[in-house]
């Protein structure tokens, strides 16, 4: 799914008052953490991923990584914090503009 730019800072609004729900570490992203969060997605469409100090891996890298494991959108990579946006299809709560 592409994102105009109106509706990523729709989306960089809504995200900026969530607190990061699954955190990134040495270990890097697993099958697991990509199962999870697909899950996380379908329930709550804009969630936030906190990159941890320890881990090597570039955080654009692990962005696309996520994205393409879980079908999601990057809506913003700022720090270390990934915001990813996935439309649900069963809980539909974010109208985009």
């Amino acid at each position: 799914m592409h994102l105009t730019g109106k509706q990523k800072r729709h989306l960089r609004a809504q995200a900026h008052h969530l607190n990061p729900i699954f955190q990134v570490g040495k270990d890097g992203v697993n099958d697991n953490m990509i199962n999870q969060i697909a899950e996380t997605l379908e329930k709550r469409e804009l969630i936030k991923v906190s990159i941890l100090q320890n881990c090597f891996e570039d955080k654009q890298d692990i962005a696309d990584e996520l994205s393409e494991g879980t079908g999601a959108t990057v809506v913003q990579v700022i720090g270390h914090t990934i915001v990813l946006y996935k439309e649900s299809k069963e809980n539909k709560q974010i109208e985009l503009p």
